[in-house]
């Protein structure tokens, strides 16, 4: 009987060992998003200073206007990345909460209705429904919000998105972004200023493009191919322009 009951408990052990291996996939898999995120910022940051710095060095060889333009481009480049990014989060915030509200007062109504409805859950993974109850009420005793918002939702009600964090980390992955082709354009001679920046671009374009696609489970090379391709056309694209416009005289 001892080890009937042992068998029969262990339903129960493998729904809570199910939930707390997906809340930890899930939190893992938010890292690996905000990761991801923030090579992307770099790269973001790499390839539109890169694009404003080599187009400006097409026009003049003087590194007073290069390094406004490059600090231009890395402050409104980085302010703007993490603006949108507070936007964003503090939306995905708010309806968090709306949903963590709305579960709390269900559970208000109805906490019985509400047990019945997670038990199903389980049943519908293949549970029994005497198994299921059980599981359902062992989680309800333990933290009734934090089981519907888990189950339902993928949602821990205790780790709520920060727009800050995610606003902070954007900017600085801009910025560091941002560094490379403005030290590649102002540290070399002014005949190696833009080559140097151009090689240095790419090398940290194919790199950054490289890391998302290992986070993402994409393909390394042709992320990387693809990255650097992208930015290559938008450096010769600005460098011409910049060649134009010093031609011209106007600058």
């Amino acid at each position: 009987m001892k080890g009937t009951a042992q068998l029969q408990e262990r339903p129960d052990t493998a729904v809570r060992t199910g939930d707390e291996r997906a809340a930890r996939t899930g939190g893992l898999a938010q890292r690996l998003n905000a990761l991801r995120a923030g090579v992307l910022g770099a790269n973001d940051g790499i390839v539109s200073t890169a694009a404003v710095v080599v187009g400006v060095a097409g026009a003049t060889t003087a590194p007073g206007p290069i390094l406004m333009a490059g600090l231009a481009a890395a402050i409104g480049g980085a302010v703007s990345m993490a603006l949108g990014e507070y936007v964003s989060v503090s939306s995905q915030r708010d309806s968090e909460r709306h949903l963590i509200e709305q579960e709390r007062r269900a559970l208000a109504a109805d906490p019985e209705g509400e047990l019945r409805a997670l038990a199903r859950s389980y049943e519908e993974r293949g549970i029994s429904a005497a198994t299921a109850r059980r599981a359902a009420e062992e989680l309800f005793a333990r933290d009734a919000l934090e089981a519907q918002m888990r189950e339902r939702h993928n949602i821990d009600p205790d780790e709520v998105t920060s727009p800050w964090h995610a606003a902070v980390a954007s900017f600085l992955a801009f910025a560091v972004g941002a560094l490379l082709p403005l030290l590649a354009i102002l540290l070399p001679a002014p005949d190696l200023r833009v080559p140097v920046a151009f090689g240095a671009t790419l090398l940290g374009l194919a790199a950054t493009g490289a890391v998302a696609a290992g986070i993402g489970g994409g393909s390394q090379v042709r992320a990387a191919v693809r990255v650097t391709v992208g930015g290559a056309l938008a450096l010769a694209a600005t460098y011409l322009i910049g060649s134009l416009v010093g031609a011209s005289g106007i600058v």
